[in-house]
């Protein structure tokens, strides 16, 4: 009988892999800029989906339902992806960018009379708002993520520069 020595599960190129993309993710999350864009992207989206009724244009029926929708979704793309799915996050806050740009937009392209003063203003803050911490957040992704290159290549890859 022979026995040959095989690396452990801990060596495989895939298990390497996942421990770099969770090591990037948790460089993405740990620092206080990133934990604020994430804080304060939440609590826009939070905002954004209650400013008919805060504003007081719940009575514009489309664009309060727009807004409900787009300030949910902008929240829920925001306030999880840092952590969850690093690999997602630049995706996510490029359509969180989409989001913001169209909540800006929106008092003029959804259907009926909506854009009064009240809120193109309201839009065109909180879309302003949430497009730059979107893009907050995209710059933090790829920060992580060209962190996780020269660390990579730091140690003694083939291609060293």
């Amino acid at each position: 009988m022979t026995t040959s020595s095989r690396p452990g599960m801990e060596s495989h190129p895939d298990i390497l892999a996942m421990r770099n993309r969770h090591d990037m993710a948790e460089r993405a999350t740990t620092t206080p800029r990133a934990q604020a864009v994430e804080t304060m992207a939440l609590v826009t989206g939070l905002y954004l989906a209650a400013s008919p009724w805060i504003a007081g244009f719940n009575g514009l029926s489309t664009l309060a339902v727009n807004n409900l929708i787009v300030g949910i979704a902008f929240a829920l793309l925001m306030s999880g992806g840092f952590g969850r799915a690093y690999e997602r996050t630049h995706s996510m806050a490029w359509a969180a960018c989409a989001l913001g740009a169209w909540t800006i937009i929106a008092p003029w392209v959804v259907s009926g009379n909506v854009d009064t003063t009240r809120t193109v203003v309201n839009n065109i803050i909180v879309g302003a708002v949430a497009l730059l911490l979107a893009l907050a957040a995209s710059a933090a992704a790829r920060a992580a993520e060209g962190g996780g290159r020269r660390r990579g290549a730091s140690y003694g890859g083939a291609g060293t520069r």
